[in-house]
């Protein structure tokens, strides 16, 4: 035969031996059957390759349930595979929550799987509870802080162990939502507290009250403990605002003095204005005098002899005021 032909058909070998062997993948064959899976063959294999699904995701995780003595079926991981899952989270999920004495059903842990959790650190967190620090780290703020009924601040920080709760996990709320009830109750406690020294005495108040409210309610988690990692005092809030308070009274009265001030001023200036304006008057009236005068001699009214007498009086008067003044003066 010709080389050309020889490369040709083994070409074709190597192909058709490859197409076979992606197919039927005899080694996950194999290991599956001597791990005890019966529930696996050849046909199967070729089914999942023609229903898009890697032999290998299914395969593995199944040879690891049996192994474990978890009851899984390979129909129900191919459908939770096409469904969007993770099955090798699913998988060993069971096996650990098994382990562990957990109560779940491949059920429930395939619906929190499709319901976008993390069912195997679900399960890891019930096993080992999770300590949850608040105020949370990447919150930007370090302590809680409230005011007591004496006015002084003072600044908390708690940690608080929790355990996942299966049968919460869907819908149930997240870490946040702890965090957030957990600080909604200190600052509570510490603001009903009559004095801050009681509550420095007794942090455990704290302690208390919170997990008497039940603030795991509705969360996928359960609460185990608050523990007040830290609490200080902070500010005098109460004398501060009082401060600003006698500050802003003060404030207030120095506006309402100037505006009295002001209108004094202004009813000062009026009167001054207004004596003016009686001077002028006067003025005016004085020089209605002379024509006055010229109008009774012009009418026969008044004499020569009046006018001298009128005179004369108003020179006695005149030497009377000098004379009056020069004894004040003296």
């Amino acid at each position: 035969m010709e080389p050309i032909v020889v490369g040709v058909l083994l070409l074709i070998l190597i192909m058709f031996a490859m197409m076979f062997f992606y197919f039927i993948p005899i080694g996950l064959w194999i290991a599956a059957k001597t791990s005890g899976v019966r529930d696996i063959s050849l046909i199967s294999l070729v089914a999942m390759r023609l229903r898009r699904i890697s032999p290998s995701v299914v395969v593995n995780p199944l040879i690891a349930a049996v192994q474990a003595g978890i009851p899984a079926e390979r129909k129900q991981l191919e459908s939770h595979y096409l469904a969007g899952g993770d099955v090798r989270v699913l998988v060993y999920a069971l096996i650990s929550s098994d382990k562990a004495l957990i109560p779940l059903s491949y059920d429930r842990a395939a619906a929190i799987d499709l319901a976008g959790r993390n069912v195997l650190d679900a399960v890891k967190m019930s096993v080992e509870p999770r300590v949850i620090d608040c105020p949370a780290h990447d919150s930007g703020r370090q302590t809680i802080d409230a005011v007591a009924k004496d006015g002084i601040q003072l600044r908390a920080r708690a940690r608080v162990t929790v355990r996942a709760n299966l049968d919460r996990l869907i819908g149930g709320a997240t870490e946040e939502t702890i965090v957030a009830r957990v600080g909604e109750g200190i600052v509570t406690t510490i603001g009903s507290a009559t004095s801050h020294k009681a509550v420095l005495e007794n942090p455990d108040m704290i302690s208390r009250s919170v997990l008497s409210k039940g603030l795991d309610s509705g969360t996928a988690f359960e609460i185990l403990s608050v523990d007040i990692a830290d609490i200080d005092v902070g500010e005098n809030i109460g004398a501060k605002l009082q401060i600003d308070q006698a500050e802003a009274d003060k404030q207030i009265a120095q506006a309402k003095a100037e505006e009295r001030r002001a209108l004094a001023i202004a009813r000062e200036q009026e009167m001054i204005a207004l004596e003016q304006e009686m001077k002028a008057k006067v003025v005016e009236a004085e020089a209605d005098v002379p024509r006055a005068m010229a109008d009774a001699f012009r009418a026969g009214n008044m004499g020569i002899f009046d006018y001298a007498n009128l005179k004369n009086i108003q020179a006695d008067t005149s030497m009377r005021e000098n004379i009056g003044g020069d004894d004040d003066n003296s």
